[in-house]
């Protein structure tokens, strides 16, 4: 029986600007991804016996919703559709919070299409990882990135990633939970996006001390107001030292970037 395994991680959003709505009813955005060291845990098992092709058993955080409808599982129906994939148990412990911005649900599918990719042997080009990728979610294309570069600028849906020399190794970055979960439908609702004249990449060229001045998540315009706690989370990072310190994401997570 083969066993394999992989740890997907978290990311942060430093800046995030909603541009404009497109035609197919998702949204242009500028943001930059940045790798965190939160890990969930991922295994794939082959079942030879099991009467299904695919089984998903989850540990840690409970997660909402039908298994049948989890990322980890669309991917192997994506390339159980266009592979003779044998039957597998799915085991992912979850240790990134859901609902909170950093990108655990994208990252358990990258990493899952990866993961069947080298279990099956497959031999699948990074194209066509990002071809499944695609379809599974806008943030999941990061997560196939090769780290480093760390940081990646992402346009488009959040699919069109360019590497940018960004790093945050002079910073200590804390994350911090607010007791509440924001769907990204939420946080799209009420939302006006708008251009900047200035784009996001050149404001980052300044330095962290500036950031909190230039550099802004759109989506807090109306989380803080229907969730006033994630905004008095934020204002403690500050209070507590912070040179910068934001919400990733749609939420509902926030980190502060602190002098080492």
């Amino acid at each position: 029986m083969s066993t394999s395994v992989v740890y997907p991680y978290a990311k942060i959003n430093i800046g995030l600007y909603v541009i404009e709505k497109r035609a197919d009813g998702y949204h242009n955005i500028e943001t930059v991804f940045y790798p965190v060291s939160m890990h969930d845990i991922l295994e794939v098992t082959d079942a030879p016996e099991a009467g299904r092709e695919a089984a998903l058993y989850t540990y840690g955080f409970d997660i909402p919703g039908d298994p049948y409808g989890n990322l980890c599982m669309k991917a192997y129906r994506l390339l159980a559709a266009d592979f003779p994939l044998t039957p597998v148990e799915i085991h992912l412990y979850k240790h990134i919070p859901m609902g909170a911005g950093l990108g655990g649900g994208s990252s358990d599918a990258a990493f899952c299409i990866q993961l069947l990719n080298k279990h099956f042997g497959l031999h699948l080009t990074h194209a066509q990882l990002m071809h499944y990728a695609l379809q599974l979610g806008s943030d999941v294309p990061f997560f196939l990135q090769p780290l480093p570069p760390a940081a990646y600028l992402a346009g488009g849906r959040g699919d069109l990633l360019t590497p940018i020399p960004l790093s945050l190794s002079n910073y200590r970055i804390e994350l911090r939970f607010p007791p509440v979960s924001v769907s990204t439908a939420e946080a799209y609702a009420g939302m006006i996006p708008q251009r900047r004249d200035v784009g996001l990449r050149e404001r980052l060229l300044q330095p962290v001390d500036t950031w909190k001045c230039i550099i802004s998540n759109d989506f807090e315009t109306t989380i803080f107001e229907k969730f006033p706690v994630i905004r008095s989370y934020k204002e403690a990072l500050y209070d507590e030292g912070a040179v910068y310190a934001s919400m990733t994401g749609s939420g509902s997570a926030v980190f502060g970037l602190f002098r080492i």
